[in-house]
């Protein structure tokens, strides 16, 4: 993709990279500001076999409280204690190192079963059976879920906020918006989100909780919806699973579209 470097805005394609959140790193940034006019997208997009492109550049950064940090290294914590991965790292990046060494070390089937392994042992087994005692599949049950997810998960996905969707022909709010997902920005690896996100969390979130939800990544943007109370389709007709990854995926750092698999 051809770039050039500009003083001010001059078309509305202009995308400026600037921090929009605190960061703990102190950058002395040039008075001049900085944007990448980038040429149009190709309008021949419709081969399944395009490859996604997102520039690695415009990734948010994020002021993670001591809930975040406790949180994140809880998680972490019980990812290595199921797999014996271990990370030099701290944070949020110790977490996407654990999960990498994850997506290289075992195959998609072993990766999911890992993570939703982790995942019973982060959350422990009371809380989840009272939660699926008290959450029955239910309208409160469904617009719950998607408030919980909101106020507790944000550290692992970012920014997020309920949105109101049809479901069986009335009006609900049972679905988490995921502005731009965290964990998809810092892997940019599509299968990586499938593999060590999506899958294993619906799958844990069904048989923990019985309830469904369908997670719908949308990789042009790296935004997600989860959609409490939806089943998501079957494997081989989820259209996440047939998506080739991206052409800097940083986790293959190579040009191919298996990552999935």
């Amino acid at each position: 993709m051809d770039a050039k470097l500009v003083q001010r805005f001059e078309t509305p394609t202009i995308i400026v990279h600037r921090h929009h959140r605190t960061t703990t790193k102190r950058h002395h940034l040039p008075l001049l500001i900085r944007a990448v006019v980038a040429k149009p997208a190709d309008n021949n997009n419709n081969n399944s076999n395009t490859k996604t492109t997102l520039s690695s550049s415009s990734s948010n950064v994020y002021h993670d409280t001591w809930f975040d940090r406790l949180a994140i290294n809880h998680l972490s914590h019980c990812v290595k204690a199921v797999t014996g991965v271990r990370s030099s790292k701290s944070g949020y990046d110790g977490l996407v190192e654990i999960t990498r060494a994850v997506f290289h070390n075992f195959d998609s089937t072993q990766q999911q079963s890992l993570i939703i392994q982790a995942l019973h042992k982060a959350i422990p087994n009371p809380i989840l059976m009272l939660m699926n005692m008290v959450l029955p599949q239910s309208r409160i049950g469904r617009e719950y879920c998607a408030a919980f997810t909101t106020i507790f998960f944000a550290w692992l996905v970012g920014p997020c906020q309920v949105k109101e969707a049809e479901f069986n022909g009335r009006r609900e709010k049972n679905v988490v918006h995921i502005q731009k997902c965290r964990f998809l920005e810092e892997t940019n690896c599509v299968g990586m989100c499938t593999n060590l996100c999506k899958m294993p969390s619906q799958t844990f979130i069904k048989n923990s909780m019985g309830m469904p939800v369908n997670m719908v990544p949308n990789f042009e943007n790296m935004s997600c919806e989860m959609i409490f109370g939806q089943d998501p389709p079957s494997t081989s007709h989820d259209p996440a699973m047939m998506q080739p990854c991206y052409k800097l995926c940083n986790s293959k750092k190579k040009h191919h579209n298996n990552c999935i698999t």
